[in-house]
């Protein structure tokens, strides 16, 4: 084996203690040595998992002429090195070192290795006489020796805050944390595969927006220097993904990152990922369709063809086709009243106080439902639903239902009490669409500060023609965490925010 020679820095921790002070004075052993504890490369021509599908029939006791080299952590070492367990990104292999086929010199240097080592090996496949799938190294090379010590496998990491702050401790010891993003990726390389399939065009819009428009939310700000002029963290991409539907793509879609400087909940982080289609010559009914075939079929691509998951203690089955119910409907349904038949918003309001539910000072009628909504009803929605015809008031993208003028053509999404997707007959009329506006405008000046800019150019945008259209967005991180049993976000965001700590 070449050595590759070692780097001439000095070997000094950011902290000291007993095991670090020990893990590194291994590694000036290996130093001493000609050892190189950093090295620039190694050739790796297996993983473990498919080493262990790929001699699945092995039988105990037998030995192959193949020679594989792997590398990976030590999660564990046995007999002063000679049995080690290796990880690798796809999973566990032992390792044997013996003076039969390892030279003297490297096995010399085994009792200077550590858990926590990354390490390539060479060497013959085998099958040991208790059936443990093993390499028999003839050559074994530290890749980056570790000087701090892993948390104590039995017990793993448990703490929150250093699983969401040290997230690369929390990956190298539980698999189950890595399962979860091995999830993610596949739900999202599920999404872009069935969109793309239908024709769909993945495209990307801005993420630093001159008006913050496109939800209703309060956005991040910040300063372009050189232009000299305040900027907005994208809040959604949907007032540009709807510009390039008017300059004639008919399907395109984004999955994005959005920002919204709101509260941190076990369902809500400022930064998130969410997916928003739009189709054109389509309707909200369309766009329910569809997002039962992204999200049914998500489910099954990740739980074996099944559509029921296991959520925390109960079953959600995501077979389509969901129910349907509207807004107004399920609130009359919990509590007795129906708020068709008191359309006065002050009027409303009163109600709701009799409801025992405290509505803010100048609410409109939609306000007063949607409140009334999220407090008496929303909790209660476990199996997939879509809640159909919002009300107007709080729809200002979304066209005016075609035969209920206070209400619109925009439904949102349900599983377990939460808001998975959100969609819209998308609202073209350039003239309904500037007044709808002008009276978000109206709530920001009265204090609302999620109420929506107005956005002129948009406006005029939709002046040169708009194809009917069908518009969707589906929360990505929620859909994880749904179909990972994961109970908060934090668990499904590789690095969530965090509140910052002095050290």
């Amino acid at each position: 084996m070449t050595k590759q020679q070692p780097a001439e820095t000095p070997v000094q921790a950011t902290d000291s203690n007993a095991l670090i002070d020990a893990k590194i004075e291994n590694l000036k052993h290996l130093q001493a040595r000609g050892v190189n504890p950093f090295p620039y490369r190694f050739d790796v021509t297996a993983h473990a998992a498919d080493l262990q599908k790929k001699y699945a029939e092995l039988k105990a006791g037998e030995a192959t002429t193949d020679k594989v080299s792997v590398a990976g952590r030590i999660m564990a070492h046995r007999n002063s090195g000679m049995f080690i367990d290796l990880r690798d990104s796809s999973g566990k292999i032992q390792i044997f070192s013996h003076k039969q086929s390892l030279p003297p010199e490297l096995l010399e240097q085994l009792k200077f290795y550590d858990i926590g080592d990354i390490i390539g090996v060479t060497g013959i496949v085998r099958r040991t006489p208790p059936g443990e799938l093993t390499i028999n190294a003839e050559q074994i090379e530290m890749l980056s020796k570790s000087v701090r010590p892993l948390p104590e496998k039995y017990h793993g990491i448990h703490d929150t805050e250093i699983k969401y702050r040290q997230r690369y401790l929390d990956l190298i010891m539980n698999e189950e944390s890595r399962d979860t993003f091995r999830k993610r990726s596949q739900i999202i390389a599920f999404i872009r595969q069935i969109l793309t399939s239908e024709n769909f065009m993945e495209v990307e819009t801005p993420m630093l927006h001159p008006i913050a428009g496109g939800a209703n939310a309060k956005p991040f700000t910040t300063h372009h220097n050189a232009l000299d002029m305040r900027l907005y963290l994208r809040i959604a991409p949907e007032l540009y993904l709807k510009r390039l539907v008017i300059g004639g793509f008919e399907r395109v879609f984004e999955i994005n990152r959005c920002f919204r400087n709101e509260g941190i909940s076990i369902k809500h982080n400022p930064e998130f990922t969410s997916v928003e289609i739009y189709q054109a010559y389509a309707d909200y009914n369309d766009m329910m369709a569809l997002t039962e075939r992204i999200i049914e079929g998500a489910v099954k691509a990740t739980h074996n063809g099944e559509t029921k998951v296991k959520f925390g203690d109960r079953e959600i089955d995501f077979k389509s086709p969901w129910t349907r119910k509207t807004m107004v409907e399920l609130v009359q349904e919990k509590t007795g009243v129906d708020f068709t038949t008191i359309p006065d918003a002050m009027e409303a309001g009163k109600k709701a106080h009799d409801l025992g539910i405290h509505i803010k000072p100048g609410s409109n009628w939609g306000e007063v439902v949607e409140q009334i909504f999220a407090e008496k009803v929303e909790a209660e929605l476990l199996q997939p639903i879509h809640i159909v015809d919002l009300p107007k008031d709080i729809s200002p993208l979304a066209k005016v239902h075609r035969s209920q003028g206070n209400l619109t053509e925009r439904f949102e999404s349900y599983v377990n009490g939460w808001e998975v997707a959100n969609a819209f007959s998308e609202l073209t009329d350039p003239f309904d669409q500037l007044a709808r506006f002008k009276d978000q405008m109206t709530a920001r000046e009265k204090g609302n500060d999620e109420a929506q800019m107005l956005d002129e150019d948009f406006v005029e945008a939709l002046e040169y023609g708009m194809p009917p259209t069908g518009g969707l967005g589906i929360g990505i991180d929620r859909l994880i965490m749904l179909l990972t049993n994961s109970q908060s976000i934090r668990d499904v965001i590789a690095f969530p925010t965090l509140r910052q700590v002095a050290k």
